[in-house]
């Protein structure tokens, strides 16, 4: 039977592996726009000629219209040609947001660039979980966790293309010059995007501007240039360029084709499970219309609310935790030197790097249920640890890598879980796409505010609680689909709940 699966599962991605490999690198011009503002930020500052404070406002720009464009990306996704259309453009808007960012000498201007890119980025990461899960469907975790394995792939090649770049002393000659380690100690602060306690930090803004930071923008503009061409591509072989093309054809055109394939398999009793979406993820607001909302059960929606907070919480652990490890680590009771500090980060990223990529076998062997057990009790278990061993610095780096090895799958296998249990019916995927983006907004302002009342332990504190409610969210959401299948049964085909997925053997 597992033979059978794998050779499903290898027919379906031969059969649209141009479109696999497509969102995967749409993918990596997100992760690209993830983390360039961090190393980049005080040479970004120079250029615009503003303060500190100032300067990082434009992380709010770029993280609200995130937010924006997660909620928004659902619309585009009814047919083949928006979808890729949207894609197209977004990945484009990238490339030439990043040419433009050296011209962007008033601050002003770079705040709206860099709303551009939050809201380009937004939908990208909204229509490729969303595509991928409708080609897959039941298949595609495996295929999530490689899709942002390629987030956190730019997110690392980013600060790596800026960092020759950037400025070691002032890049604005005043009067006097900072030093090059303040600069390099205050840029590691910055890179985790977090803007309390810089206020005392002068930096000159008058004066002349030395900075070669642009080159590394326009290296970062042309190494993403072929992800918008690589769609173009895509829309010419499905012949979406061709006059008299029918532009209502939706992703899910290929159910014969995945039939077919499903049925070489000698899994044809299956093919019933490649549902009709063509009423199934809409926009976030077209989901919530009193007039669809009708039709639906309160369980329906109580499945969309606690799968969006679980990835809320997780989401929030990443971003409080990518924001914040670095001010816990040079304070007491840590207290380590700037430039070891500043590693945090680099190994959280390369831990969730190596989860992902891991976690792509794991895939084929577990289910999504045990997988989410598996890394949200590691997330919890960890974070216990950090707090019991919090004045060891050894046990800090350990429990970094261990954290982003946890954490690190429980977007993919979530979204999945939800996903499955819904039989591909609901909103699951947008839902899920702007929770996570509104917990990482959220969740690192109300991290830095608490830490800033309440000193740095309290770092670890949030996380901990942020980890309990996320898993006992996903306890209630088990839990509800347990009660739904076992005490309604043959009624939970109208409520749109897949019972066949409980994994009780």
């Amino acid at each position: 039977m597992k033979q059978l699966l794998n050779e499903r599962i290898c027919a379906l991605f031969r059969s649209n592996w141009q479109h696999t490999l497509t969102y995967w690198s749409v993918f990596f011009s997100f992760g690209l726009c993830v983390a360039f503002l961090g190393p980049t930020i005080l040479d970004l500052r120079c250029q615009t000629q503003s303060t500190l404070q100032e300067i990082t406002l434009v992380f709010f720009s770029q993280q609200f219209f995130l937010f924006i464009g997660s909620t928004i990306g659902g619309f585009f996704s009814k047919t083949l040609v928006s979808s890729l259309s949207a894609l197209a453009v977004s990945s484009l808007t990238i490339s030439v947001v990043f040419a433009v960012i050296p011209l962007c000498h008033k601050l002003l201007v770079l705040a709206f660039a860099m709303a551009v890119s939050g809201l380009a980025m937004g939908i990208i990461d909204t229509i490729s979980n969303l595509q991928l899960v409708k080609i897959y469907q039941k298949d595609s975790t495996v295929f999530l966790q490689a899709l942002h394995f390629f987030v956190g792939l730019g997110a690392l090649v980013s600060p790596l293309i800026a960092d020759p770049f950037l400025s070691e002393t002032s890049c604005v000659i005043g009067n006097s010059s900072t030093n090059a380690t303040s600069l390099r100690d205050l840029r590691n602060k910055l890179a985790g995007r977090h803007v309390h306690n810089v206020s005392n930090v002068h930096l000159h803004t008058d004066g002349e501007v030395v900075t070669n930071v642009s080159y590394a923008f326009w290296i970062m503009a042309v190494i993403n240039l072929p992800v918008p061409i690589a769609i173009l591509i895509l829309m010419y072989r499905e012949r979406l360029f061709v006059c008299g093309s029918d532009p209502s054809r939706r992703l899910l055109d290929g159910d014969v084709l995945a039939m077919k394939t499903w049925g070489t398999t000698g899994l044809t009793e299956d093919a019933g499970h490649q549902k009709d979406t063509s009423r199934s993820h809409e926009g976030l607001f077209g989901c919530c219309l009193l007039g669809n909302a009708r039709s639906f059960p309160l369980s329906f929606f109580g499945i969309h609310i606690l799968g969006g907070l679980v990835l809320f919480f997780s989401d929030g652990i990443v971003g409080s935790y990518t924001g914040f490890v670095y001010t816990y680590a040079v304070a007491p009771p840590m207290n380590l030197a700037h430039k070891t500090a500043g590693y945090l980060t680099c190994v959280f990223w390369a831990a969730i790097i190596a989860g992902r990529l891991s976690a792509i076998p794991l895939s084929y062997r577990f289910k999504s249920v045990r997988l989410l057990i598996v890394s949200q009790v590691g997330v919890i278990v960890t974070l216990l640890l950090l707090l019991i061993f919090s004045n060891s610095s050894v046990f800090l780096f350990i429990g970094t890598c261990c954290l982003g090895l946890f954490i690190s799958s429980i977007f993919p296998c979530m979204l999945a879980f939800t996903e499955d249990i819904l039989e591909y019916k609901g909103c699951a995927t947008t839902v899920m796409v702007t929770s996570a983006g509104m917990g990482e907004m959220l969740l690192q302002v109300l991290v830095g505010l608490v830490m800033h009342n309440q000193g740095s332990f309290s770092f670890l504190l949030c996380g901990m609680i942020f980890g309990c409610l996320g898993f006992a969210a996903f306890i209630l959401l088990f839990f509800l689909k347990l009660y739904l299948c076992v005490f309604i049964g043959n009624q939970t085909s109208d409520l749109g709940i897949e019972c066949q997925a409980l994994p009780a053997e």
